[in-house]
């Protein structure tokens, strides 16, 4: 929605991104600025998004990388396990990156390492009791502070942010599911 657009919806509220595309349209009418007011906007959130998110995840004693390596195993199912291998494709960081993530973890007691039992030479990464019960509070304050931090869209329009957003994800980024374990 441009500059325009947002003027002729009297519930619109200006925000400084408009300010900055209506510096823009002033300077350079001859360039179309538009789509700084997605680009401007999606940054804009992440930055104010960021600290919210991780002052939830501190709450439960964890940084938000310890909870997306609990939350990958957990979304695995039971038994909780995955292998390094499948931790990388849910994470996309580097091989020696997650060893250091599960090197922490292990020493935390959250996850532990052993031995595959179909494939000695495999090694699978597990929850742990302590991991699975920090996993499942963590999560539940985290859906409801994202749930919060949404709280401004009506149903509809979350929806249709959810579709429009993963379009454009689409479109930018190779997200092949990795295969289930």
């Amino acid at each position: 929605m441009g500059y325009g657009a947002v003027m002729a919806d009297p519930e619109a509220t200006l925000d400084s991104v408009d300010l900055i595309e209506a510096q823009w349209r002033r300077e350079r009418p001859d360039v179309d600025v538009w789509p700084m007011a997605v680009i401007g906007r999606i940054s804009r959130l992440e930055r104010a998004f960021k600290p919210l998110l991780e002052r939830v995840f501190a709450r439960h004693g964890l940084e938000a990388w310890e909870f997306d390596v609990l939350a990958s195993l957990r979304r695995a199912g039971e038994p909780y396990q995955l292998t390094p291998g499948q931790l990388l494709d849910t994470m996309m960081v580097a091989s020696a990156t997650m060893t250091h993530r599960l090197d922490r973890l292990e020493g935390r007691g959250l996850v532990v390492r052993a031995k595959s039992v179909d494939d000695g030479r495999r090694v699978i990464v597990a929850l742990t009791a302590d991991g699975l019960a920090t996993i499942d509070g963590a999560l539940d304050d985290h859906v409801a502070n994202e749930a919060a931090l949404l709280g401004a869209l009506d149903d509809e329009q979350r929806d249709a942010l959810v579709d429009l957003l993963r379009i454009l994800h689409r479109s930018l980024v190779d997200d092949e599911p990795p295969p289930a374990p």
